[in-house]
Protein backbone atom coordinates (compact mmCIF):
# COMPACT_ATOMS: atom_id res chain seq x y z
CA UNK A 1 0.00 0.00 0.00
CA UNK A 2 1.23 3.49 -0.83
CA UNK A 3 2.48 5.47 2.17
CA UNK A 4 2.51 9.03 0.77
CA UNK A 5 0.39 10.10 3.72
CA UNK A 6 3.35 9.51 6.06
CA UNK A 7 4.94 12.78 4.90
CA UNK A 8 4.52 15.47 7.56
CA UNK A 9 2.09 18.37 7.13
CA UNK A 10 3.32 21.89 6.54
CA UNK A 11 3.62 24.23 9.51
CA UNK A 12 1.62 27.45 9.90
CA UNK A 13 3.72 30.61 9.73
CA UNK A 14 4.09 31.86 13.32
CA UNK A 15 5.77 35.12 12.26
CA UNK A 16 2.88 35.99 9.95
CA UNK A 17 0.45 35.17 12.75
CA UNK A 18 2.18 37.73 14.96
CA UNK A 19 2.01 40.36 12.20
CA UNK A 20 -1.68 39.67 11.59
CA UNK A 21 -2.35 39.88 15.33
CA UNK A 22 -0.58 43.25 15.46
CA UNK A 23 -2.66 44.51 12.55
CA UNK A 24 -5.89 43.44 14.28
CA UNK A 25 -4.82 45.41 17.35
CA UNK A 26 -4.43 48.60 15.25
CA UNK A 27 -7.81 48.46 13.47
CA UNK A 28 -10.43 51.08 14.37
CA UNK A 29 -12.51 49.01 16.78
CA UNK A 30 -12.36 47.93 20.39
CA UNK A 31 -10.06 44.92 20.86
CA UNK A 32 -11.97 41.66 20.41
CA UNK A 33 -15.13 43.39 19.25
CA UNK A 34 -15.34 41.23 16.13
CA UNK A 35 -15.40 38.14 18.30
CA UNK A 36 -14.38 34.86 16.70
CA UNK A 37 -13.73 36.51 13.35
CA UNK A 38 -10.50 37.98 14.71
CA UNK A 39 -8.68 34.74 15.65
CA UNK A 40 -10.18 33.13 12.54
CA UNK A 41 -8.54 35.56 10.14
CA UNK A 42 -5.27 35.51 12.10
CA UNK A 43 -5.24 31.73 11.77
CA UNK A 44 -5.96 31.97 8.05
CA UNK A 45 -3.07 34.42 7.74
CA UNK A 46 -0.69 31.95 9.39
CA UNK A 47 -1.93 29.11 7.16
CA UNK A 48 -1.57 31.11 3.95
CA UNK A 49 1.62 32.90 4.93
CA UNK A 50 0.02 36.27 4.19
CA UNK A 51 -0.78 39.04 6.70
CA UNK A 52 -4.01 39.70 4.76
CA UNK A 53 -5.33 36.30 3.66
CA UNK A 54 -7.99 35.58 1.04
CA UNK A 55 -10.19 32.53 0.49
CA UNK A 56 -10.72 32.90 -3.25
CA UNK A 57 -10.54 30.97 -5.39
CA UNK A 58 -12.24 28.23 -3.41
CA UNK A 59 -12.24 24.63 -4.63
CA UNK A 60 -15.18 22.37 -3.74
CA UNK A 61 -14.84 18.63 -4.34
CA UNK A 62 -17.78 16.25 -3.88
CA UNK A 63 -16.89 12.55 -3.75
CA UNK A 64 -19.72 10.12 -4.55
CA UNK A 65 -19.76 6.41 -3.69
CA UNK A 66 -22.11 3.64 -2.68
CA UNK A 67 -22.01 1.47 0.44
CA UNK A 68 -22.62 -2.24 0.83
CA UNK A 69 -24.22 -1.66 4.23
CA UNK A 70 -27.20 -0.12 2.39
CA UNK A 71 -28.38 -3.72 1.99
CA UNK A 72 -29.23 -3.62 5.71
CA UNK A 73 -32.01 -1.07 5.12
CA UNK A 74 -30.30 1.84 6.87
CA UNK A 75 -31.50 4.60 4.53
CA UNK A 76 -34.86 6.12 3.72
CA UNK A 77 -33.80 6.37 0.05
CA UNK A 78 -32.92 3.59 -2.42
CA UNK A 79 -29.28 3.08 -3.37
CA UNK A 80 -29.98 4.12 -6.97
CA UNK A 81 -30.17 7.71 -5.72
CA UNK A 82 -26.37 8.02 -5.51
CA UNK A 83 -25.95 7.55 -9.25
CA UNK A 84 -29.00 9.66 -10.00
CA UNK A 85 -27.56 12.50 -7.92
CA UNK A 86 -24.38 12.39 -10.00
CA UNK A 87 -26.55 13.28 -12.99
CA UNK A 88 -28.12 16.07 -10.93
CA UNK A 89 -24.67 17.42 -10.04
CA UNK A 90 -23.67 17.32 -13.71
CA UNK A 91 -26.78 19.27 -14.68
CA UNK A 92 -26.20 21.85 -11.95
CA UNK A 93 -29.39 21.08 -10.03
CA UNK A 94 -28.01 19.96 -6.65
CA UNK A 95 -27.76 22.28 -3.65
CA UNK A 96 -23.97 22.39 -3.83
CA UNK A 97 -24.17 23.15 -7.56
CA UNK A 98 -26.27 26.23 -6.82
CA UNK A 99 -24.02 27.29 -3.95
CA UNK A 100 -20.83 26.86 -5.97
CA UNK A 101 -22.21 29.04 -8.75
CA UNK A 102 -23.30 31.70 -6.27
CA UNK A 103 -19.82 31.66 -4.71
CA UNK A 104 -18.03 31.53 -8.08
CA UNK A 105 -16.20 28.50 -6.69
CA UNK A 106 -14.93 25.60 -8.76
CA UNK A 107 -17.01 22.45 -8.24
CA UNK A 108 -15.33 19.10 -8.85
CA UNK A 109 -17.54 15.99 -8.70
CA UNK A 110 -15.73 12.64 -8.42
CA UNK A 111 -17.44 9.29 -9.08
CA UNK A 112 -15.67 6.69 -6.96
CA UNK A 113 -18.19 3.93 -7.60
CA UNK A 114 -21.97 3.66 -7.66
CA UNK A 115 -24.24 0.65 -7.98
CA UNK A 116 -26.32 2.61 -10.48
CA UNK A 117 -23.56 3.47 -12.96
CA UNK A 118 -25.02 6.05 -15.30
CA UNK A 119 -21.86 6.27 -17.39
CA UNK A 120 -19.61 9.21 -18.24
CA UNK A 121 -21.08 12.62 -17.51
CA UNK A 122 -19.85 16.11 -18.29
CA UNK A 123 -18.31 17.78 -15.24
CA UNK A 124 -17.98 14.44 -13.38
CA UNK A 125 -14.54 12.84 -13.02
CA UNK A 126 -14.70 9.06 -13.14
CA UNK A 127 -12.32 7.47 -10.67
CA UNK A 128 -14.39 4.36 -10.05
CA UNK A 129 -12.96 1.84 -7.64
CA UNK A 130 -15.88 -0.62 -7.48
CA UNK A 131 -19.67 -0.36 -7.70
CA UNK A 132 -19.78 -0.14 -3.89
CA UNK A 133 -17.96 -1.14 -0.76
CA UNK A 134 -18.73 -4.53 0.76
CA UNK A 135 -21.32 -4.87 3.53
CA UNK A 136 -19.22 -4.26 6.62
CA UNK A 137 -21.60 -6.31 8.75
CA UNK A 138 -20.11 -9.47 7.25
CA UNK A 139 -16.67 -8.48 5.88
CA UNK A 140 -14.32 -5.52 5.63
CA UNK A 141 -15.77 -2.71 3.55
CA UNK A 142 -12.64 -2.39 1.39
CA UNK A 143 -9.58 -4.30 0.30
CA UNK A 144 -6.20 -2.71 0.94
CA UNK A 145 -5.91 -1.79 -2.75
CA UNK A 146 -9.35 -0.18 -2.75
CA UNK A 147 -8.49 1.86 0.33
CA UNK A 148 -5.25 2.97 -1.30
CA UNK A 149 -7.11 4.05 -4.44
CA UNK A 150 -9.69 5.99 -2.42
CA UNK A 151 -7.04 7.82 -0.38
CA UNK A 152 -5.20 8.65 -3.60
CA UNK A 153 -8.39 10.05 -5.15
CA UNK A 154 -8.46 12.63 -2.36
CA UNK A 155 -4.80 13.50 -2.89
CA UNK A 156 -5.41 13.84 -6.64
CA UNK A 157 -8.24 16.29 -5.97
CA UNK A 158 -5.97 18.44 -3.80
CA UNK A 159 -3.30 18.37 -6.50
CA UNK A 160 -5.86 19.65 -9.02
CA UNK A 161 -6.96 22.37 -6.60
CA UNK A 162 -3.38 23.51 -6.08
CA UNK A 163 -2.72 23.55 -9.82
CA UNK A 164 -5.76 25.81 -10.23
CA UNK A 165 -4.43 28.23 -7.60
CA UNK A 166 -7.08 27.46 -4.96
CA UNK A 167 -6.65 29.21 -1.62
CA UNK A 168 -9.29 27.17 0.23
CA UNK A 169 -10.25 23.49 -0.14
CA UNK A 170 -13.72 22.15 0.69
CA UNK A 171 -14.62 18.47 0.56
CA UNK A 172 -18.11 17.02 0.40
CA UNK A 173 -19.76 13.66 -0.10
CA UNK A 174 -22.75 11.88 -1.59
CA UNK A 175 -23.63 8.24 -0.99
CA UNK A 176 -26.65 6.36 0.28
CA UNK A 177 -25.62 4.65 3.53
CA UNK A 178 -22.71 6.95 4.27
CA UNK A 179 -24.05 8.33 7.56
CA UNK A 180 -24.12 4.71 8.76
CA UNK A 181 -20.48 4.23 7.76
CA UNK A 182 -19.49 7.53 9.38
CA UNK A 183 -21.38 6.67 12.58
CA UNK A 184 -19.71 3.25 12.71
CA UNK A 185 -16.27 4.80 12.24
CA UNK A 186 -16.99 7.47 14.83
CA UNK A 187 -18.15 4.88 17.35
CA UNK A 188 -15.04 2.75 16.72
CA UNK A 189 -12.53 5.61 16.86
CA UNK A 190 -14.10 7.32 19.89
CA UNK A 191 -15.17 4.11 21.64
CA UNK A 192 -18.73 5.34 22.01
CA UNK A 193 -22.01 3.40 21.83
CA UNK A 194 -23.52 3.37 18.32
CA UNK A 195 -26.74 4.99 19.51
CA UNK A 196 -24.71 8.08 20.51
CA UNK A 197 -23.48 8.46 16.94
CA UNK A 198 -26.60 7.69 14.91
CA UNK A 199 -28.82 10.40 13.43
CA UNK A 200 -31.68 10.68 10.99
CA UNK A 201 -29.44 10.70 7.91
CA UNK A 202 -31.76 10.76 4.90
CA UNK A 203 -34.79 11.21 7.16
CA UNK A 204 -35.16 8.11 9.33
CA UNK A 205 -37.70 8.07 12.15
CA UNK A 206 -36.91 6.82 15.67
CA UNK A 207 -37.47 3.21 14.65
CA UNK A 208 -35.17 3.62 11.66
CA UNK A 209 -32.43 5.16 13.80
CA UNK A 210 -32.71 2.32 16.31
CA UNK A 211 -32.32 -0.15 13.45
CA UNK A 212 -29.29 1.75 12.16
CA UNK A 213 -27.69 1.64 15.62
CA UNK A 214 -28.34 -2.11 15.85
CA UNK A 215 -26.71 -2.66 12.45
CA UNK A 216 -23.63 -0.71 13.58
CA UNK A 217 -23.48 -2.63 16.86
CA UNK A 218 -23.53 -5.90 14.92
CA UNK A 219 -20.73 -4.65 12.66
CA UNK A 220 -18.60 -3.50 15.59
CA UNK A 221 -19.02 -6.91 17.20
CA UNK A 222 -17.95 -8.62 13.97
CA UNK A 223 -14.84 -6.40 13.70
CA UNK A 224 -14.10 -6.45 17.43
CA UNK A 225 -10.50 -5.87 18.43
CA UNK A 226 -7.85 -3.18 18.61
CA UNK A 227 -7.24 -1.74 15.16
CA UNK A 228 -5.21 1.28 14.03
CA UNK A 229 -7.18 4.12 12.41
CA UNK A 230 -6.37 3.11 8.83
CA UNK A 231 -7.59 -0.42 9.48
CA UNK A 232 -10.84 0.88 10.96
CA UNK A 233 -11.23 2.95 7.81
CA UNK A 234 -10.68 -0.12 5.64
CA UNK A 235 -13.13 -2.18 7.65
CA UNK A 236 -15.96 0.32 8.17
CA UNK A 237 -15.44 3.23 5.82
CA UNK A 238 -16.55 4.18 2.35
CA UNK A 239 -14.63 5.19 -0.73
CA UNK A 240 -15.75 8.80 -0.33
CA UNK A 241 -14.85 8.91 3.38
CA UNK A 242 -11.38 7.56 2.59
CA UNK A 243 -10.99 10.10 -0.23
CA UNK A 244 -11.92 12.91 2.14
CA UNK A 245 -9.42 11.69 4.72
CA UNK A 246 -6.76 11.53 2.01
CA UNK A 247 -7.67 15.02 0.86
CA UNK A 248 -7.29 16.40 4.40
CA UNK A 249 -3.82 14.89 4.73
CA UNK A 250 -2.72 15.99 1.26
CA UNK A 251 -4.02 19.53 1.76
CA UNK A 252 -2.13 19.84 5.05
CA UNK A 253 1.03 18.55 3.40
CA UNK A 254 0.57 21.13 0.64
CA UNK A 255 -0.20 24.02 3.00
CA UNK A 256 -3.77 24.43 1.73
CA UNK A 257 -6.42 25.32 4.36
CA UNK A 258 -9.43 23.01 4.53
CA UNK A 259 -12.94 24.14 5.44
CA UNK A 260 -14.59 21.05 6.91
CA UNK A 261 -18.25 20.32 6.20
CA UNK A 262 -20.60 18.34 8.48
CA UNK A 263 -20.70 14.98 10.22
CA UNK A 264 -19.32 12.69 7.53
CA UNK A 265 -16.48 15.00 6.52
CA UNK A 266 -15.66 15.60 10.19
CA UNK A 267 -15.28 11.84 10.72
CA UNK A 268 -12.94 11.76 7.72
CA UNK A 269 -11.04 14.71 9.25
CA UNK A 270 -10.78 12.85 12.56
CA UNK A 271 -9.26 9.90 10.71
CA UNK A 272 -6.79 12.21 8.97
CA UNK A 273 -5.76 13.72 12.30
CA UNK A 274 -5.33 10.26 13.81
CA UNK A 275 -3.05 9.41 10.87
CA UNK A 276 -1.14 12.73 11.02
CA UNK A 277 -1.81 14.91 14.10
CA UNK A 278 -0.36 17.98 12.35
CA UNK A 279 -3.32 17.92 9.93
CA UNK A 280 -5.43 19.52 12.67
CA UNK A 281 -3.67 22.87 12.18
CA UNK A 282 -5.06 23.09 8.65
CA UNK A 283 -8.71 22.38 9.44
CA UNK A 284 -11.37 25.07 9.86
CA UNK A 285 -14.86 23.89 10.80
CA UNK A 286 -17.86 25.35 9.04
CA UNK A 287 -20.99 24.19 10.86
CA UNK A 288 -22.52 21.92 13.46
CA UNK A 289 -24.66 19.25 11.81
CA UNK A 290 -28.00 18.01 13.06
CA UNK A 291 -26.57 14.48 13.12
CA UNK A 292 -26.32 13.22 16.70
CA UNK A 293 -22.70 12.11 16.54
CA UNK A 294 -21.28 15.31 15.14
CA UNK A 295 -20.87 16.95 18.53
CA UNK A 296 -18.73 14.08 19.83
CA UNK A 297 -16.50 14.21 16.75
CA UNK A 298 -16.11 17.98 17.02
CA UNK A 299 -15.23 17.66 20.70
CA UNK A 300 -12.59 15.05 19.87
CA UNK A 301 -11.07 17.48 17.37
CA UNK A 302 -11.32 20.47 19.71
CA UNK A 303 -13.38 22.23 17.06
CA UNK A 304 -15.84 25.10 17.37
CA UNK A 305 -17.81 25.46 14.11
CA UNK A 306 -18.72 28.83 12.67
CA UNK A 307 -22.41 28.10 12.03
CA UNK A 308 -25.24 26.09 13.60
CA UNK A 309 -28.14 25.95 11.14
CA UNK A 310 -29.58 22.49 11.79
CA UNK A 311 -28.21 21.14 8.48
CA UNK A 312 -27.82 17.48 7.52
CA UNK A 313 -27.70 17.60 3.72
CA UNK A 314 -24.01 16.92 3.14
CA UNK A 315 -22.59 17.64 -0.34
CA UNK A 316 -20.31 20.29 1.30
CA UNK A 317 -23.36 22.55 1.53
CA UNK A 318 -22.69 23.70 5.10
CA UNK A 319 -19.08 24.54 4.30
CA UNK A 320 -20.15 26.48 1.21
CA UNK A 321 -22.56 28.52 3.32
CA UNK A 322 -19.66 29.54 5.58
CA UNK A 323 -17.48 30.84 2.74
CA UNK A 324 -19.08 34.33 2.70
CA UNK A 325 -18.32 34.62 6.41
CA UNK A 326 -14.65 33.85 5.75
CA UNK A 327 -14.63 36.34 2.88
CA UNK A 328 -16.05 39.08 5.08
CA UNK A 329 -13.61 38.33 7.90
CA UNK A 330 -10.75 38.69 5.43
CA UNK A 331 -12.22 41.90 3.98
CA UNK A 332 -12.56 43.48 7.40
CA UNK A 333 -9.01 42.54 8.32
CA UNK A 334 -7.56 43.88 5.07
CA UNK A 335 -9.66 46.99 4.49
CA UNK A 336 -10.54 48.54 7.83
CA UNK A 337 -8.49 51.63 8.63
CA UNK A 338 -5.97 51.55 11.43
CA UNK A 339 -6.12 54.11 14.23
CA UNK A 340 -3.14 55.88 12.67
CA UNK A 341 -4.68 56.00 9.18
CA UNK A 342 -8.03 57.26 10.41
CA UNK A 343 -6.67 59.71 12.96
CA UNK A 344 -8.77 58.10 15.68
CA UNK A 345 -7.58 58.11 19.29
CA UNK A 346 -6.77 54.72 20.75
CA UNK A 347 -8.04 53.48 24.10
Amino acid sequence: MSAWWHAPPARPDAAIAREATARQARLTKPPGSLGRLEPLVIRLAALQGAVCPVVDPAWIAVFAADHGVAAEGVSAFPQAVTGEMLRNFARGGAAISVLARALDAHLEVVDLGTVNDIGPLPAVRRARIAPATANFCTQPAMTADQLDAALQAGADSVAAARAAGARLYIGGEMGIGNTTAAAALGAALLRLPPEWMVGAGTGLDAQGMAHKAAVIARALAWHAGEHPPLEWLRRLGGFEIAALAGACVAAAQAGLPVLVDGFIVSVAALLAVRLQPGVRDWLLFSHRSQENGHGAVLDALGAEPLLDLGLRLGEASGAALAVPLLRLACALHANMATFEEAGVSEA
